[in-house]
């Protein structure tokens, strides 16, 4: 079983900036889809944002489009969440997953992925 590890939430400030971390034990990562996702209190648990291992394209949000990025490093076996302009509604428990299968495109729904991370607050208040 792999075990994915996220890091670098906290609290931040409203227009605040962090980046989130995903150490992900996959052999050849970067044919594995990628991708991020967060959970409110009370709520269902939602997609933020993807990578395509099939073709290479980043998928959002709508609601955080221009503001978070997603990206990965292979060499590190780590993908990154960069979120700018961050807003209250963006408080959630945020978390990574990688797709299983190699080559399949990325999707912002939980069905897609097979390993997950235990998750990172990220508190967006001032």
């Amino acid at each position: 079983q792999v075990q994915l590890v996220e890091s670098g939430g906290g609290l931040v400030e409203p227009g605040g900036s962090l980046r989130l971390s995903c150490a992900a034990p996959v052999s050849r990562l970067e044919e594995h889809s990628v991708g991020w996702f967060r959970q409110a209190p009370g709520k269902e648990r939602e997609g933020v944002s993807c990578l395509s291992s099939s073709n290479r394209k980043t998928y959002y949000q709508e609601s955080v489009k221009g503001r978070f990025t997603i990206s990965r490093d292979t060499a590190k076996h780590t993908f990154y969440l960069d979120m700018n302009s961050l807003k209250p509604e963006d408080t959630a428990v945020y978390y990574c997953a990688v797709d299983s299968v190699v080559f399949r495109g990325c999707a912002l729904h939980r069905s897609g992925y097979s390993y997950w991370g235990q998750g990172t607050q990220v508190t967006v208040s001032g």
